[in-house]
């Protein structure tokens, strides 16, 4: 993903987490073996969201291997080490797709995936 593409499509998920009700902590979080896109807080839970903007929903999932996990759990246990007043509340990976949509008005089409790995 460009770096163009890949900004504007977190700005998108930043925005639809906004709208639903979560606080954004953290965006592009470095550390441990990885990058966090998003990080967001909704009442007591913790939400370390990867952002996936691809043609078609199936090479999102896809883009999500095992190795791309392991990645995102060590860069959420590193966010947690620097943010330990976090560190109580429950914690979930999420996923947020955003695909093209067809027709007149090209807005992507927006997907949260909530809890998607362990």
């Amino acid at each position: 993903m460009s770096t163009e593409k890949g900004r504007k499509a977190e700005d998108a998920a930043a925005s639809y987490l906004r709208r639903h009700g979560y606080s954004i902590l953290d965006r592009n979080a470095r550390g441990g073996r990885g990058e966090l896109d998003i990080v967001a807080q909704a009442g007591d839970i913790l939400a370390f969201v990867e952002v996936k903007a691809h043609k078609c929903r199936d090479s999102s999932l896809e883009a999500l291997h095992t190795d791309k996990c392991e990645r995102l759990r060590s860069a959420a246990l590193a966010w947690l080490v620097k943010h330990p007043k976090y560190a109580t509340l429950q914690c979930r990976f999420d996923l947020i797709i955003l695909t093209p949509k067809q027709g007149i008005l090209c807005w992507p089409k927006l997907e949260h995936l909530k809890d998607i790995f362990r």
